[in-house]
């Protein structure tokens, strides 16, 4: 089966040239030009990655992203005109997964959106491994359900982002080790993504804020300093 791409654009010949050029790749590619369609149209069609502009008609993409994020775990690659760093964190915080700034090579998309769905693949896959041996991780009062990508504390459930989880499995797996920001990155967010480690300062804090009893003073999510991070449990 192929997979099924979901391009919002409100500009009709990049729309028309994006449905283009990712199915000569063999996607099956769906459009919409405005917000409150895309909403419709994510939900009905189940994709397996979307192409998502921030400025539309109806309902902005950060919107858009907002509301998805809560209903699904389908990756986003955000378009925009504006590459400065509130947006970025802005995007991030709704849970976009990666940036492309216009104007861009349709070499350089292309290639966004099949790391996307191979980053997909990989954790559908290590997640499949970690549930062959339990399908869940448990580390004092933290537990983490990798099925339905959940997390508990002390039996209260907690909300996080996608990248928050998957994060936080990441972390988890390599317990005791310190692990580099440009390893994070790598690893969580891939090799192509074009942001900097403030994504993973950004991220950790978000994720302190959640798992850690005294934020200010973390015992799970240890800081080591001039390198990166390390999981204590």
């Amino acid at each position: 089966m192929p997979q099924k791409v979901l391009v919002v654009e409100d500009e009709p010949i990049l729309l028309e040239t994006l449905e283009y050029n990712l199915s000569r790749q063999g996607y099956e590619v769906r459009t919409a030009a405005d917000g409150l369609v895309a909403l419709e149209m994510a939900r009905r069609e189940r994709p397996d990655a979307i192409v998502l502009d921030i400025m539309l008609p109806g309902l902005d993409g950060l919107e858009v992203c907002r509301i998805l994020r809560r209903e699904m775990n389908v990756p986003i690659l955000m378009l925009t005109a504006r590459a400065d760093e509130v947006d970025k964190v802005v995007g991030l915080e709704v849970g976009a997964d990666d940036y492309l700034t216009k104007p861009f090579s349709m070499r350089e998309l292309l290639a966004r959106v099949k790391a996307l769905l191979r980053r997909v693949r990989l954790i559908r896959e290590e997640l499949g491994a970690e549930r062959a041996a339990g399908e869940r991780l448990a580390y004092g009062d933290l537990t983490i359900d990798l099925t339905r990508r959940e997390v508990e504390r002390a039996g209260h459930a907690l909300h996080l982002r996608p990248k928050e989880f998957d994060l936080l499995v990441f972390l988890a797996r390599h317990r005791g080790a310190v692990l580099s920001r440009d390893l994070i990155l790598e690893r969580v967010w891939g090799w192509d993504y074009d942001g900097g480690s403030r994504t993973v300062d950004v991220h950790m804090r978000w994720l302190r804020e959640k798992i850690e009893e005294d934020p200010a003073n973390p015992t799970r999510l240890v800081t080591v300093r001039g390198i990166g991070y390390r999981f204590e449990g």
